[in-house]
């Protein structure tokens, strides 16, 4: 036999304000009096048993027995939801790059954390393409991620910094401007090997449409899931790398950077995805960011 967990609450009520009139005045909820009594009557009926007299209020020994068993459950959800919505508060899911979590983010978090002090945080290392998805799924409360295009409907894109292309080379390589790689090209074709994220990525998609405004190729020879990975092969020997100058992390000692002209080799907007009515702390988590990102614009 299985109970109506829905009557059981409400026997806890009129049990712990003895009687039904009192129970619906009470109760955090509105019900009315005729709906309480005829289903307190299905639980009666369904246990087989009389639950209490109604005048006077008293209940029966089988009612004894049922609110002791009913009363450590219902008595403690408000302190139970209190407490979960207190914890849930201040928790902060978020889901980014593994360059992103690496670098900056911790300065953010730390500034959160000031306005709350018991901040739980969540990271998700996911590729740019995941971004959205890990948010409809409620796996994130924002996302830290390249904008490129139009974002699906009910999610909400802020911008925070515009980064530079920049190539990477080695420190020892002859090269000192872009114009003497993109001059070398044979045949509209450069030969250099070339290390750059995967082709569905905003920053490789950026670097090929600049070539193709010059009528120029250059092919891969290595694709890394992430950009903190080119700088570790290029100064390997594996080629040159296309990449993102970040305000305030610098380059290794083995790799040198080469600005690329931002007129054929636009920016990569970087901002925050988030979908709904965002918690206090996710608000303060983006306002933060903001201030933390213009910030840092203004040292570059």
């Amino acid at each position: 036999m299985s109970l109506n967990v829905h009557h059981l609450e409400l026997f806890y009520f009129v049990a712990k304000y003895e009687g039904i009139t009192e129970a619906v005045r009470k109760m955090p909820y509105g019900i009315q009096q005729p709906a309480v009594s005829g289903q307190i009557l299905q639980l009666e009926k369904s246990l087989g048993v009389k639950l209490f007299h109604r005048r006077p209020f008293a209940l029966t020994p089988a009612g004894d027995d049922l609110y002791d068993f009913v009363y450590p459950f219902f008595s403690r959800l408000d302190q139970v939801s209190e407490r979960l919505r207190g914890e849930e508060s201040q928790h902060l899911r978020l889901a980014a790059s593994g360059t992103v979590l690496r670098h900056h983010l911790p300065g953010v978090l730390q500034a959160v954390k000031e306005k709350f002090p018991d901040l739980r945080v969540t990271l998700r290392e996911v590729t740019s393409t995941e971004m959205e998805a890990a948010l409809q799924k409620q796996e994130a409360d924002v996302a830290i991620t390249i904008l490129h295009r139009k974002t699906t409907p009910g999610v909400k894109s802020t911008k925070l910094l515009e980064l530079p292309q920049v190539l990477l080379v080695p420190t020892d390589a002859p090269v000192k401007k872009i114009k003497e790689i993109l001059d070398s090209a044979v045949g509209g074709s450069i030969c250099q090997p070339l290390i750059t994220l995967p082709p569905s990525e905003r920053l490789a998609q950026l670097f090929q449409d600049g070539l193709a405004k010059r009528n120029l190729a250059w092919e891969p020879s290595m694709e890394v899931s992430e950009v903190g990975l080119i700088e570790r092969y290029v100064a390997s020997g594996f080629g040159y790398g296309v990449t993102l100058q970040i305000p305030g992390i610098p380059w290794g000692d083995k790799v040198r950077a080469i600005p690329l002209p931002a007129a054929d080799f636009g920016p990569v907007v970087v901002g925050i995805l988030h979908t709904g009515n965002l918690k206090s702390v996710a608000v303060n988590f983006v306002e933060v960011a903001k201030k933390y990102a213009a910030t840092l614009m203004k040292a570059v």
